[in-house]
């Protein structure tokens, strides 16, 4: 993980300090909760490897369980988000965690559809208030300034959880032990985590800055008082609503681009493995499950190198627009291009690298893009439009190409069909007009 270190222009001493214990003290555990919370909603695409098989699943219900998590965890998103500004943080956390590491432990013990479904959607009921949560909890403790390089780290946990639940899940699919099959030790063992740290998160985690017996007295009182003259600023700027929101073309750009990416970017999150498993088999390197997910945990690694280099990037050309739209061009570009059939593994896992390195590119400088096209007050409604859409599409893609697939297209359309996602998506963001915003006057 990068250094949480923050931006350097802190005012005196005592801000400095301040800014740099609570980088410290804070972001580090986040980032892990948030490492052990993706993968708990991800690693059902690792063992579908062999859970296909003992449970007669098929593509299509597959698919239909993928999205349950998404239904499920937009039924208590906003919710969750509330309890943490107005109730408890660490109280909150700790209760998620434990609920969503029994529910990822509970998959172990799925034996039918119906039981599939269900699962799935108490998952993303458990999960739902971690994520907006945190961006809440970001709001009492870090000044505006400092909270987009905090959610860069965070957002570093998706391709890492990846690219390591690859990894450990290849080596749990092959055990045995107790006459346990692989497929249940990847729920019961990557489940147990979320459960474990449920229990210590309340002593580790600080509500308010006023409760933070690690900063001192003066630290305490610039944080506070930082964060105080912040909200009494926004207060002053005036509020947009939901309605006129949704009047502004770029909210509605924005909201497009992130539907249509996030089909593309949820099917190589919870389909890239049974992809790379049928490409093995069609250049006869031999389909195992440790070796299919040996190679696909080095796509996704390119994805955490992506999100390094597009943040810096990014950040030193001070673009974030074309930062997005040469993501999913790339994207789109790198997976049409291992579909090229007659080529060699070498050039299709090059390929396949490509994309996990493009389709995490375009993440964190679409975050900022919000913030740049709208006003203010704009952003703030827009962000959870938004971001509402990119749930939406985990809900829509995995069904899609579930059924595709049932229906008698193989890899080679599914790739089809996440490229034409990628595309669709850049072309909305293409046509966002990034200029300085003007606050709009109150209806």
């Amino acid at each position: 993980m990068p250094s949480p270190e923050l931006t350097p222009d802190a005012p005196d001493a005592v801000a400095r300090s301040a800014r740099y214990k609570v980088a410290w003290r804070i972001l580090p555990l986040l980032f892990l909760l948030y490492i052990i919370a993706y993968l708990d909603r991800a690693n059902v695409g690792f063992a579908k490897l062999k859970m296909k098989d003992d449970l007669g699943l098929s593509e299509t219900v597959f698919g239909a369980g993928v999205a349950l998590f998404f239904i499920g965890y937009l039924f208590l998103e906003i919710p969750g988000a509330l309890l943490v500004e107005h109730w408890s943080a660490r109280k909150w956390f700790a209760r998620i965690l434990v609920s969503w590491g029994f529910c990822s432990m509970a998959m172990a013990l799925v034996e039918t559809p119906a039981q599939f479904y269900a699962v799935r959607f108490l998952l993303g009921l458990a999960e739902a208030g971690f994520f907006p949560g945190v961006i809440v909890y970001f709001t009492h403790w870090f000044p505006r300034k400092d909270r987009a390089r905090a959610m860069s780290v965070m957002l570093l946990g998706v391709p890492l959880s990846l690219a390591l639940g690859a990894r450990v899940s290849a080596v749990l699919l092959e055990q045995n032990w107790f006459d346990i099959k692989g497929w249940q030790w990847v729920f019961l063992i990557e489940g147990a985590p979320a459960v474990l740290l449920g229990a210590v998160v309340p002593f580790l985690l600080t509500d308010r800055p006023r409760n933070a017996k690690w900063l001192t007295p003066e630290e305490r009182d610039w944080l506070e008082n930082t964060l105080e003259s912040e909200r009494e600023a926004a207060s002053g700027t005036g509020t947009v609503s939901l309605k006129q929101a949704l009047r502004m073309r770029n909210v509605w750009l924005l909201a497009l681009a992130i539907l249509a990416t996030n089909i593309a970017g949820y099917v190589f999150v919870f389909w890239l493995a049974t992809m790379v498993e049928g490409l093995l088999a069609a250049t006869g390197r031999g389909s195992g499950a440790t070796n299919v997910l040996n190679w696909t945990g080095c796509v996704y690694l390119c994805g955490f190198v992506a999100v390094l280099v597009s943040g810096w990037s990014s950040d030193r050309t001070g673009d974030r627009k074309w930062h997005c739209v040469t993501g999913q061009i790339g994207a789109g570009v790198t997976f049409a291009l291992a579909l090229v059939p007659g080529q060699p593994w070498g050039a299709v896992f090059a390929w396949l690298c490509l994309a996990g390195f493009f389709s995490m590119f375009w993440f964190t400088p679409f975050w900022v893009l919000p913030t740049l096209t709208l006003t203010s007050s704009a952003a703030a409604v827009a962000i959870g439009v938004i971001n509402m859409c990119g749930n939406i599409a985990g809900a829509i893609g995995s069904p899609l190409l579930g059924a595709l697939r049932d229906a008698g297209f193989g890899d080679q359309a599914s790739m089809a069909f996440v490229t034409v996602c990628f595309v669709l998506g850049a072309v909305f963001v293409a046509l966002v007009r990034v200029a300085p915003p003007v606050e709009e006057p109150n209806d």
